[in-house]
């Protein structure tokens, strides 16, 4: 299987569907695959403008963390009390070293949502969230359009060269969402001040709005 198998389209529909894979795909949470691959696909050759496409891709993935972020920020009272407790210290954490945190967790291909609901729990500034965000997922995506352009399928070819079809990628997102929603669901029951207590003791002062 030749790796555009994995989405294929018109070329004249990239740019839109990019869009709506980036937009869609960070839309839901911990599992940023798809867009990943989409762009590293429309990367290989010469047929879509590569500033486009990195600037399409951020803008995209950005605007669905914006969501994300203000549900968390709006919908802190749906997390009961006790949860709520333990998350503390955790929250003050991320708040304080908020901007770069976002930063690099939007400049990295990991879940960034592991950063970005507590940091909406803790009432992050908006504003700087929404900048932190942004620049990480510039860096994020012109990294990968340029590896990709300029390396090619020399990078993935060898994963996908014996696969009859695309079925096993997209079992393998599924499974890595299905792995990530379980480690958010361990991050809001884990007893934080207990963890960070030893450590960061400035976590646990409640008067503390950092």
């Amino acid at each position: 299987m030749d790796f555009t198998d994995i989405f294929p389209f018109a070329v004249g529909d990239g740019y839109l569907i990019l869009s709506l894979v980036s937009f869609f795909g960070s839309l839901v949470p911990f599992v940023p695959l798809p867009g990943f691959l989409l762009l590293a696909t429309m990367s290989i050759g010469t047929q879509y403008d590569l500033h486009i496409l990195a600037l399409i891709s951020a803008v995209s993935a950005t605007a669905a963390k914006q969501i994300i972020f203000f549900v968390s920020f709006k919908g802190r009272r749906i997390i009961n009390e006790k949860t709520r407790k333990r998350m503390r210290p955790f929250e003050r954490l991320v708040k304080k070293y908020g901007a770069a945190a976002a930063f690099v967790a939007a400049a990295t291909p990991v879940p960034d949502d592991i950063i970005f609901v507590p940091l909406g729990l803790a009432k992050y500034n908006p504003k700087k969230f929404f900048i932190s965000t942004l620049a990480g997922k510039i860096v994020l995506s012109y990294s990968i359009v340029f590896l990709y352009h300029y390396l090619g399928l020399s990078l993935v070819e060898p994963l996908v060269k014996d696969l009859d079809s695309a079925t096993p990628v997209y079992v393998g997102i599924i499974i890595f969402g299905v792995m990530m929603t379980v480690v958010i669901v361990l991050l809001l029951r884990l007893d934080w001040a207990r963890i960070l207590g030893k450590f960061l003791p400035w976590t646990l002062d409640e008067n503390n709005k950092d």
